[in-house]
């Protein structure tokens, strides 16, 4: 089985100063020698984003994709029908977390989505388990 990785886990996990980095250091520990670690193509946009912006290092978020994350899920046109239903029905949701929880719903190997948003937990009707750090 497999955990999507949203972005707010994986910068909690990248940021010692962020709230949730213990929790996300203690939960991608555990995670990474039980499952496999996968990320949408989205987190992997956000993070790169975020380095371009100077928030990360650049060669710090790349290495963080290349040795924990076993594959990047590519957005395809059934990622974006579930996405714009799953933003339909829950209009506080922004699209790239419409996009985030619709990689983790399609695929049957996700069992866990791990995030630090908690208006993740409030989409009902996904196929995974959200779990919030913290």
């Amino acid at each position: 089985m497999a955990v999507v990785l949203d972005s707010s886990a994986i910068v909690a996990f990248l940021d010692r100063d962020d709230g949730l980095n213990e929790a996300a250091t203690a939960a991608l520990g555990e995670l990474a020698t039980e499952r496999r670690l996968l990320a949408s193509a989205v987190t992997f946009a956000e993070l790169l984003t975020g380095a371009h912006l100077l928030h990360h290092d650049e060669a710090l978020v790349r290495g963080f994709f290349d040795d924990l994350i076993a594959t990047i899920l590519a957005v395809d046109v059934a990622t974006a029908e579930r996405a714009a239903e799953l933003r339909s029905g829950h209009q506080s949701l922004r699209m790239p977390d419409a996009l985030i929880l619709a990689t983790a719903d399609i695929h049957p190997e996700v069992e866990t989505l791990l995030t630090g948003d908690t208006r993740f937990a409030a989409v009902d009707g996904i196929s995974c388990r959200v779990d919030l750090l913290g």
